[in-house]
């Protein structure tokens, strides 16, 4: 699957970073704000440097990516230091601290955490213990953002997490999460499974991430059953990094890759994951595991549908990347996610609410 010649910058040297040492300064400055926009920036210092190529970049460039790298230094500690704060919070509850995304990661010092910046830590407890877990939070300075009666419902009866809540001081936010999709949508992983392969963490003591197979599951379904794709290449990454990373250090990941997908039905999900993922990043996927799934993606008409929208929305939302049908093409896959997320009565209910009821100056209000 090759990438076009005249495709993104920043995709091109994500590919071939060796490509970089020959760019001319107008093209370190469109990578700069491709990269920028996507949210790859301290990503791409780290991506250079570790391929040698960061000393012959332009000296502004540079200094600008290093910049970026300091930001995510500090990022990364006070990441550190929140998931420690978090997990003094629920010591008492007898629960293992798994994280998720982001913070799993960095916890668990994987390729995607270098120099990647998120806004949130998420973690995964059970449903059964959700009460116990937002008092203790509570207890411990971290608050609800939703107000709106509507919010909260949508939030506690539909979703697979909490509403999210920050810390009074340090503003720092916590997803609680039960499970991975909403509890309207379609498909229904299960999360005492997730729970159970959950591998535990050396440092920091008591917290865990999923097992490789689940981790590279819950990474292109974040994406893929999402209806907003503003970061989507940042995502795509994370997914990249953890197929090359899993892939030659896990033996038998990709042998069990597709029946995993399947048990936690989400394997369409997994589909797209393996095929956006090697035709806009190069990811080598073995042929005999993308045979093993061939029969779980979509038709040919809607596969050749999905390739329109998802080349176009999963590329950097810069001008320079956004050729035609770019807005169309989030549009379409923003009302996608929503269909996705639950049934069309109450999806229609939901969009009415939100558009004309829920108060405009309601912060963080559900979409």
């Amino acid at each position: 699957m090759p990438l076009p010649p005249d495709g993104p910058l920043l995709l091109r040297i994500l590919r071939a970073p060796e490509q970089a040492a020959a760019l001319a300064p107008a093209g370190w400055d469109l990578l700069l704000r491709q990269a920028e926009t996507a949210n790859l920036s301290a990503t791409l210092h780290d991506w250079l440097d570790q391929h040698g190529v960061l000393a012959q970049a332009l000296p502004q460039a540079r200094e600008q990516l290093s910049w970026s790298a300091v930001l995510a230094r500090r990022h990364r500690q006070a990441t550190y230091w929140e998931i420690r704060l978090i997990g003094r919070a629920l010591a008492g509850l007898g629960l293992p601290l798994l994280l998720l995304k982001g913070g799993a990661y960095a916890a668990a010092g994987l390729p995607p955490a270098a120099g990647r910046l998120f806004s949130d830590i998420d973690i995964l407890v059970p449903e059964a213990s959700l009460p116990q877990v937002e008092a203790a939070l509570m207890r411990h300075g971290w608050a609800g953002q939703q107000h709106d009666a509507y919010d909260q419902r949508y939030y506690r009866e539909w979703m697979h997490e909490l509403p999210p809540m920050s810390h009074v001081l340090r503003q720092t936010t916590i997803d609680v999460h039960h499970t991975i999709l909403p509890r309207s949508a379609a498909q229904r992983p299960d999360p005492h499974a997730l729970r159970a392969a959950a591998r535990p963490l050396a440092e920091p003591a008591g917290a865990a991430v999923l097992a490789p197979l689940d981790m590279v599951l819950h990474s292109a379904t974040h994406l893929f059953a999402d209806g907003e794709f503003d970061k989507g290449l940042r995502d795509l990454w994370d997914l990249h990094r953890l197929l090359t990373h899993f892939g030659a250090h896990e033996p038998g990941f990709w042998d069990a890759l597709p029946a995993r997908a399947r048990q936690m039905q989400l394997q369409r999900f997994m589909c797209y994951g393996l095929r956006y993922s090697a035709l806009l990043l190069g990811t080598p996927v073995p042929p005999a595991t993308l045979a093993a799934m061939a029969g779980d993606g979509p038709p040919p008409a809607l596969q050749a549908l999905m390739d329109a929208l998802f080349t176009r929305a999963l590329l950097p939302h810069h001008a320079s990347c956004r050729g035609a049908g770019g807005k169309l093409a989030d549009f379409l896959l923003y009302v996608r996610g929503n269909w996705l997320r639950m049934p069309p009565l109450r999806l229609a209910r939901h969009l009415f609410h939100k558009a004309f009821l829920t108060p405009k100056n309601s912060p963080g209000a559900a979409v």
